[in-house]
């Protein structure tokens, strides 16, 4: 099978087996089992096209499997006409083709008996064992008799368990779906859209993900061709347009090929033409295409040295394209795939793409996880004394599959798992960074403090306060980057719980889950606070800026500040101090009735009032209880700003000396120097607001130190 470009028409520049005609296949299995001493006719290609990846397989267990396939469905026909067996026939091919080993090819052979036959999976397992039976079980589908509308998801939540024990099931299901596709035509219009969207939204990045490049080019293009009639045939208009005598990838191959020989490389230097749906992105890309738009050249050598000797020649004859070049060999993809890339510039000015690796990996960029053959047999190396290990290792680095196998578990509800899964695997790369006892954690590209917070402690991540990300403070909102060393601080205080801003930052699905869970089950924090609604208006800052402050202090309080010792007039509502200015003794005050019936009460020169009056909201008269400037409480909670110069132990003496006048860190930002000047923001409890004149004083005293002031937050503009 080749990865090419779908359409059957479309003029390939390399050798390919020539498509098997699977009527006359259907016709030969109808005659009946054969002799016991040669394979059925039937399955001879499948035999052929796995002994070229698999000399010495013995094909006796294929022909048991054949026989009992043939003898099953016989009868059976295809909407499409032709006798059932056609089909598991075609995709035992299919895999053949790319290199499965002979259980896989088995259970692909028996895959449909089980879900259409009388064959039970007792009858799968004594005849041909249990790894047979597990892969043919995790492809067979659940009942819709049973499962109503459910019966889709969770098939794929079924299949999806049964991928993470063993990979060859996901392989089947693939060529399960790519014969499929190939013989939807059959289909009503609207059956074969709703065929080709789940095919799009979840088998395709599945294969993207286990890196069966083979079947994933295949199954897009055939995708395309369903839900974008018109511009696939735009498409394939432009392809026929382009295939002539005069290709200019053919003048680049020729000099590609002459210099390496010269240079002393022994390489293959190939014409790779792009799929359809790879013109399509190429043309919304670029335009105007390009004569060397339309395909890549690959060079195929069979050492990794030599794969970096081949682009030292490229880059010294040729003028390469410097942005194109990227090392897939040193830091493979995270779906095995490794090769070099880049591009050259021709001797007519034609710019050319070039991929570069070896014979193994080029087997692998095309059938991925199918090229290894069992991942999970016994090493014949390996010391036979040796106890077996419970655990299988997963061999496309298990970051993704153990992911969504962790977080399926909390979606219970099959339209919850069936969405998020589609939205996890529209999350097509991967990175990876470091925890600072050694370890790592796998995360989606864009994923934040957040998700890694919830990938290493589970639930404990709800009281998470926040980060460091490669030794310096930073935000949960901090989005990370692949390297990246994080450290997540948690609060001591266990019964503490997420913020419902850490929705806007969770990119993983289990973080997801887990969040809205938390809040499922604690209804009254899931509420908006008061106090937030009204500071956090457009133009305020609601959270800090990923790159400009760091909390590193216990979690905030989603609720508010409670003002007893503040009368307003009015019912009897709750009364919050607000956050952007955190009004003490004496300061003038002025409420406003917010969300849900409180009031929130600022100091009277807070930019806030007057926004909020120039909206026509009416203030609330408010006043300190006991007419004097006095709390009746002890205690009050203040927000300090500090200008300074920057210093060695800057940050040591100021906290010291706000320690020394008994006053409480709630929290502290300081941002990045600007011109050799520092700004430290903090939160602070006293003890009596008496003592904030003296606390200035002395905050003001410190060395470097030029200015102190009460936060003036910005206010809100609508």
């Amino acid at each position: 099978m080749s990865a090419e470009a779908a359409d059957p028409g479309a003029p390939l520049r390399r050798r390919s087996r020539p498509r098997i005609d699977l009527r006359r296949l259907g016709r030969v299995a109808l005659r009946g089992p054969v002799s016991r001493d040669r394979l059925p006719d039937a399955i001879s290609h499948v035999a052929e096209a796995h002994r070229a990846h698999h000399p010495d397989a013995d094909l006796t267990i294929l022909r048991r499997a054949y026989v009992l396939a043939e003898s099953s469905h016989r009868g059976q026909m295809r909407k499409s006409g032709e006798p059932y067996i056609t089909h598991p026939l075609a995709v035992t091919l299919i895999l053949a083709e790319l290199g499965a080993e002979t259980t896989t090819l088995t259970a692909s052979l028996l895959h449909d008996t089980v879900e259409d036959t009388e064959v039970t999976l007792d009858q799968v397992k004594e005849q041909f064992g249990d790894e047979v039976c597990y892969l043919v079980d995790g492809v067979t589908k659940l009942e819709k008799v049973d499962y109503g509308a459910a019966a889709e998801p969770e098939t794929f939540r079924k299949m999806l368990v049964a991928t993470g024990n063993d990979v060859r099931v996901m392989s089947i299901k693939l060529a399960d779906r790519l014969h499929n596709m190939r013989t939807l035509g059959v289909m009503r219009p609207e059956k074969q859209a709703r065929i080709a969207k789940v095919t799009r939204d979840v088998l395709i990045p599945l294969a993207e993900r286990l890196g069966v490049q083979a079947l994933k080019t295949e199954l897009e293009d055939l995708v395309f061709a369903i839900l974008h009639p018109e511009e696939y045939e735009e498409t394939r208009a432009l392809i026929a347009a382009a295939t002539g005598p005069d290709d200019p990838l053919e003048t680049i191959a020729d000099h590609v090929t002459h210099t390496l020989r010269d240079a002393g490389i022994s390489a293959e230097v190939l014409i790779r033409p792009r799929h359809f749906v790879s013109v399509n992105r190429v043309r919304r890309k670029r335009g105007e295409l390009r004569g060397t738009d339309f395909g890549r050249l690959l060079v195929l050598v069979g050492e990794d040295a030599d794969c970096y000797a081949v682009l030292g020649e490229l880059h010294t004859c040729f003028t390469p394209v410097i942005s194109e070049f990227k090392d897939f060999i040193a830091a493979p993809k995270f779906n095995l795939y490794q090769s070099l890339h880049t591009a050259v510039v021709g001797p007519e000015g034609a710019v050319a793409e070039v991929l570069i690796r070896t014979h193994r990996m080029h087997k692998v960029a095309e059938a991925g996880v199918v090229a290894l053959g069992n991942p999970y047999a016994q090493d014949p190396a390996a010391d036979p004394q040796t106890e077996p290990s419970d655990e299988r290792a997963d061999p496309t680095r298990p970051g993704w599959l153990s992911r969504l196998l962790d977080w399926q578990e909390s979606a219970t509800d099959p339209d919850t798992f069936w969405t998020t899964l589609r939205d996890d695997l529209a999350q097509d790369r991967e990175i990876t960074v470091f925890r600072t006892d050694g370890g790592t954690l796998g995360l989606p590209a864009g994923a934040s403090c957040v998700d890694a917070a919830y990938a290493q402690y589970g639930d404990l991540a709800h009281t998470a306060i926040g980060a460091r990300v490669n030794g310096r403070l930073a935000t949960l909102s901090t989005v990370l980057s692949d390297g990246d060393t994080v450290q997540l601080l948690l609060a001591q205080d266990t019964a503490s719980g997420p913020s419902p801003d850490w929705l806007d930052h969770a990119r993983t699905p289990a973080a997801r889950i887990a969040i809205t869970g938390w809040f499922s089950d604690h209804p009254d924090e899931a509420k908006p606070d008061p106090e937030t609604v009204e500071a956090t208006g457009p133009g305020a800052q609601s959270e800090p800026s990923p790159e400009r402050e760091a909390p590193v202090a216990p979690a905030r309080s989603r609720s508010g500040p409670r003002a007893p010792g503040v009368v307003v007039e009015g019912p009897n509502a709750p009364v919050r101090l607000a956050g952007c200015c955190t009004p003490v003794p004496p300061d003038e005050l002025a409420g406003f009735v917010v969300r849900g019936g409180a009031v929130t009460v600022h100091r009277r020169e807070c930019p806030a009032v007057a926004a909020m009056q120039e909206i026509g909201r009416a203030p609330v008269a408010a006043r300190w209880a006991d007419g004097e400037g006095r709390e009746a409480d002890a205690g009050c909670r203040v927000t300090l700003v500090a200008e300074s110069f920057g210093r060695p132990r800057l940050l040591a003496d100021l906290t010291e000396a706000i320690a020394t006048a008994d006053a409480a860190i709630v929290s502290a930002t300081v941002e990045p120097p600007s011109e050799q000047r520092v700004r430290h923001t903090y939160t602070l409890r006293l003890p009596d607001a008496a003592g904030l004149p003296g606390l200035m004083r002395a905050m003001r005293d410190v060395a470097g130190v030029y200015d102190v002031s009460r936060a003036q937050h910005p206010a809100p503009t609508g």
